[in-house]
């Protein structure tokens, strides 16, 4: 069974600000799973944030965000 987050639960989980993760979202980095009807709420689950974990990775190899996203975009395909 799979955690569900809220945007800020995923933001102390990861130890991105909110408004990071916003950016990311802006970006493609990653997606929401889905959002609330009634208040518009972003859902998030594990895989978001693995796939947060592997950001922090990239970054600290010095990648540029640009590449992050190459670099997750590649390994979706393949």
């Amino acid at each position: 069974m799979k955690n569900i987050y809220l945007l800020k639960d995923l933001s102390k989980l990861s130890g991105y600000s909110t408004y990071t993760l916003k950016f990311y979202l802006k970006l493609g980095l990653f997606q929401e799973v889905g959002r609330s009807p009634m208040t518009n709420f972003r859902y998030f689950d594990d895989s978001s944030h693995d796939r947060l974990k592997r950001i922090r990775e990239l970054q600290k190899r010095n990648l540029s965000l640009k590449e992050i996203h190459r670099q997750l975009e590649n390994k979706f395909r393949n």
